[in-house]
């Protein structure tokens, strides 16, 4: 399968610089009796979802002001609208990828009525630390999907460079997208803990399945990323 070439991903611009800051090489746990875990823990749990309570911390964790660049929240702004952009054109690639019955049969085998998502219940007149609370645990939940989805496409469509890229281009946006929403909390509200809930592992299951699973995901991505943009973006255009 072929495609245009995928759009450029937009990293995190946040730089952590506390010593105790958990860095890339540092292996990530979920505690299995509190659910809480630090920021950075959550950037590393990408290939396999698990599940955690939902619990939001607040307190004196966070690294300091030094996380945030100045730039980071029309970064965070220009995340959003790229993910929300691209969202159709990723789906639809990953829909030509598996080839039949997912092209003729999508409404059916595609459904993302039995998906698990975050809980997303803001809106616009939502509070700005409501709003991005939510947002933070939903990206969190999205970056840990794609990250899931793009290692079973690697084992089942190792050849669809178009839709490898296009898949390790928006889980990097997102990451980056995760990494500046911890800054915004950090820096405005001391927010430093939240704990998320992940969607169900593929591992183990067919590859028909781990195929369909990934077409409900990406489907209802579309729709969440497109409400997602319409209730953020207002949040983080200039006064």
């Amino acid at each position: 399968c072929s495609a245009p070439r995928p759009a450029q991903a937009i990293s995190g611009s946040t730089v952590p610089t506390d010593p105790h800051w958990l860095g890339p090489r540092r292996d990530a746990r979920l505690s299995p009796r509190t659910g809480v875990v630090p920021f950075m823990a959550l950037l590393l749990l990408q290939r396999r979802p698990v599940a955690g309570r939902v619990l939001l911390v607040t307190g004196p964790g966070c690294p300091g002001h030094g996380l945030c660049r100045s730039n980071v929240q029309e970064q965070t702004r220009r995340q959003v609208a790229l993910l929300n952009a691209t969202a159709q054109d990723l789906f639809s690639l990953y829909l030509k990828c598996q080839g039949e019955p997912f092209s003729s049969e999508t409404d059916k085998l595609c459904n993302p009525g039995g998906v698990f998502f975050p809980a997303f219940r803001v809106n616009r007149t939502s509070e700005r630390k409501e709003v991005m609370v939510a947002m933070y645990k939903l990206f969190a939940f999205l970056n840990a999907s794609l990250g899931n989805i793009t290692h079973d496409q690697e084992e089942l469509n190792p050849t669809a460079k178009e839709l490898l890229d296009r898949l390790h281009n928006t889980t990097k946006t997102t990451r980056g997208l995760i990494s500046n929403l911890t800054c915004l909390l950090c820096k405005n509200y001391n927010v430093f803990q939240v704990d998320v809930s992940y969607g169900e592992s593929s591992k183990g299951k067919s590859a028909f399945k781990k195929k369909q699973q990934g077409c409900q995901v990406l489907r209802k991505y579309v729709q969440v990323i497109a409400q997602a943009a319409r209730i953020l973006l207002p949040h983080l255009s200039p006064p």
